[in-house]
């Protein structure tokens, strides 16, 4: 991957771990920051770096064709909700989102895609340059699932995968084979927050899966510390992702909170219908 990347950075440490590994690599990058998303940072990560609101997708076209970029990565969440609060959006991004039938999130930034890929820059998969981060089949922490556990993960991940499926979130939360909370615009660790008020924290399953047939080019799962700690404050027990799916970030860090924590995390496979 010898040619210049643009990277689309939205929150989070996703867009971090991209311009460490491309660092590594040698790849030699572009930044395109989502103001209302980007942690300010990103401004010192020794790549160029180009501030762009959320609705100036003319602009990111341009910023991207005048460097020279053919090629693009979008690491970093953007808020479902923060689309119907950002400012005002350019003509190329009122064109694209008039074309649009639906404004679910595989709608939103699939029509960046194309908008993108009509201009000649290839959205790529976005962990292209982190295939040692994504969780590997089995137990990544010290203990697997307990009896109970697993009874929820089997109930809970079905409905998950239809939830996925519809667009409407990620995750779910189960205790003793009944659905506590669903993901929606606000966020796993949100969710998980809400069950762990209403389950008076305790014995929680998260259960995170990505998409039928999912796009890898965005909105893959994330799982990190910031996740752990959220399940342990929260009560939960159990985190059961998607193998081959699922990006973990800082691997060990996650390993050793949750395993200090009692929290069993396992990835699964996948099989598609």
């Amino acid at each position: 991957m010898s040619e210049k990347i643009g990277l689309i950075a939205g929150n989070g440490r996703f867009p971090f771990l991209v311009l460490e590994s491309a660092r590594a690599q040698g790849v030699e990058v572009l930044v395109a920051a989502i103001k209302e998303e980007a942690a300010p940072e990103i401004a010192s990560c020794g790549f160029p770096v180009h501030w762009l609101g959320l609705g100036e997708l003319g602009k990111l076209v341009r910023t991207f064709r005048q460097a020279g970029v053919g090629k693009a990565i979008m690491a970093g969440q953007v808020k479902h909700a923060q689309i119907f609060g950002s400012g005002i959006p350019d003509l190329t991004m009122i064109k694209m989102l008039a074309g649009l039938r639906q404004k679910n999130t595989d709608a939103l930034i699939g029509g960046v895609a194309r908008v993108l890929e009509d201009n000649g820059i290839t959205l790529l998969d976005s962990s292209a340059l982190l295939k040692p981060h994504m969780a590997a089949e089995g137990r990544l922490t010290r203990r697997g699932l307990s009896k109970s556990e697993r009874a929820d993960v089997d109930y809970g991940r079905p409905i998950a995968r239809k939830i996925a499926a519809m667009d409407i979130g990620q995750t779910v939360v189960v205790r003793d084979r009944a659905v506590v909370a669903v993901e929606a615009m606000e966020g796993t660790d949100a969710a998980v927050r809400r069950a762990g008020e209403l389950a008076h924290r305790k014995d929680l399953t998260v259960i995170k899966v990505s998409k039928p047939r999912q796009d890898m080019r965005f909105d893959i799962p994330v799982i990190g510390g910031a996740t752990i700690e959220n399940m342990i404050a929260c009560g939960a027990t159990a985190l059961v992702v998607d193998a081959d799916r699922t990006l973990v970030f800082d691997r060990e860090e996650v390993r050793r909170a949750a395993d200090s924590g009692g929290i069993a995390i396992v990835a699964l496979p996948v099989e598609e219908p």
